[in-house]
């Protein structure tokens, strides 16, 4: 069942993931998808809706098994709550016919967290609950009171086992590879602390802007749209100690001692910033003051990463895309001086299928000792036998399967809370910028002595 079948993220991402599971063999031999929305459209219409999401963003049609897929998609209409399912049990009743009374439930809430606690109350009155899997997509609340309220509501209807709150930074390959590369080879895993790295960036620049969903960003913001949701998760998939295993239990633990472990921000360590024009956006208020960029220095107060700054930054309208981890290593004692700043660099781009880079100091060919910077690039894609699948899909192949490990746990979301507490409560004066620019000048600071890698 996906509920906001007809949104804009169904369209963007969910539905195409589906189609993309399609396409690369991993549904169950037998399934069906129930669009679940306010209007009331047919089941044609819910599939041509999903043919024109399909050519809009990919993957195409035709490029996959359409017209077997698309017999499998149905629409219930009316909306779904504890007094009023609309047709969602009919047409979950037409399903049922079809797959047997056995079939799994999966609940995909592709709908704003606002919508999450009627939702999941509907679907513990009409008995859907139990043995079902329900997705959360993110921010899985807006502020700590909200967190905790939703929590609650979720956990009076759902085992925790239950639950998968998407964060689709976690499905990345190179997100995952952040995994397999430290801990599967000894040359990296040595110099994974504090003795050999002098910061970590995590940099998610963004050239997109807020036009196609003004409303929703004006009550959110970088902060809370892309800081305490995608970028501290980051943080703690490179912060973590080793765990037992990578098995889902063992994998969450470890990452959610480490999020205990962030320091709560100092607001003085944080820049906010705000495109120029954003208020003249159509649905922004004339004196909005949300912001549209954050950088923020955040410390990770375990013995592995005493003194090493995690530098987050995201923002819109800047000059550059990217998504990328870098491990800035420090520079080495030993007999050669002038050697490049910021030169050695371990970098993942989370971007598409992913790419690894090192970036180190060489002598440049030639008669004379000269000191230059070269790096290696290693694609994801290229790797050989490599099918990777897109965050969304891999995900969602990973709730079908009842794999939680690249999940988050209320108690790793409780602590990011109250590591975000002392910004919600003094949140420094919003700065404007240049459309084009990297945000603020004053961010620049908060990556002295070293520089952002990351440039316009």
């Amino acid at each position: 069942m996906l509920y906001g079948a007809t949104g804009d993220l169904a369209k963007r991402m969910v539905l195409p993931a589906f189609f993309e599971l399609a396409i690369a063999g991993l549904l169950p031999s037998d399934w069906r998808l129930v669009g679940n929305g306010r209007g009331d459209v047919s089941h044609w219409d819910f599939q041509e809706k999903m043919h024109a999401a399909l050519t809009e963003f990919g993957p195409q049609p035709e490029d996959g098994p359409w017209e077997e897929f698309r017999t499998k998609l149905l629409f219930a209409g009316g909306g779904f709550e504890k007094d009023d399912p609309g047709s969602m049990l009919a047409v979950l009743a037409q399903a049922k016919a079809e797959l047997g009374d056995d079939a799994q439930h999966v609940h995909y809430l592709a709908v704003p967290p606002v919508a999450f606690g009627k939702l999941t109350e509907g679907i513990g009155a009409h008995g859907l609950a139990k043995g079902s899997r329900v997705v959360y997509e993110k921010p899985f609340g807006t502020s700590p009171e909200e967190f905790r309220e939703l929590d609650k509501a979720v956990h009076a209807v759902l085992d925790e086992e239950q639950v998968y709150r998407i964060d689709h930074f976690l499905g990345k390959e190179a997100t995952q590879n952040l995994h397999v590369l430290r801990f599967a080879n000894s040359l990296i895993a040595d110099v994974w602390n504090n003795r050999h790295v002098a910061q970590v960036q995590i940099d998610v620049p963004e050239t997109l802007g807020i036009a196609d969903r003004a409303e929703f960003y004006d009550a959110t913001g970088a902060v809370l749209d892309m800081l305490v949701t995608h970028l501290f998760q980051v943080a703690a998939e490179v912060a973590m100690e080793p765990p037992i295993s990578l098995d889902a239990e063992d994998l969450q633990s470890a990452r959610e001692e480490v999020i205990a472990a962030f320091r709560p921000l100092d607001p003085s360590e944080v820049v906010l910033g705000q495109f120029e024009g954003y208020t003249e956006t159509e649905g922004i208020a004339d004196d909005s003051t949300m912001d549209t960029f954050v950088a923020a220095r955040l410390w990770v107060d375990t013995d592995r990463w005493h003194g090493v700054p995690f530098l987050l930054r995201t923002g819109k309208e800047l000059a550059v895309g990217a998504q990328t981890v870098s491990l800035v290593l420090r520079e080495p004692d030993g007999p050669l001086k002038g050697v490049p700043s910021s030169a050695g660099v371990l970098q993942f781009s989370l971007t598409g299928d992913g790419e690894i880079s090192l970036s180190v100091v060489l002598k440049e060919p030639g008669p004379e000792l000269k000191l230059t910077q070269a790096a290696t690039v290693l694609k994801l894609d290229s790797v050989e036998g490599g099918t990777p699948l897109p965050p969304y899909a891999r995900l969602l192949h990973d709730v079908l399967l009842g794999d939680r490990s690249l999940y988050t746990r209320p108690d790793g979301l409780a602590h990011v809370w109250e590591v975000a507490q002392p910004l919600l409560d003094a949140r420094p004066p919003v700065q404007g910028y240049a459309k084009g620019s990297m945000g603020p000048e004053a961010a620049d600071e908060l990556a002295r002595p070293g520089r952002w890698l990351i440039t316009g």
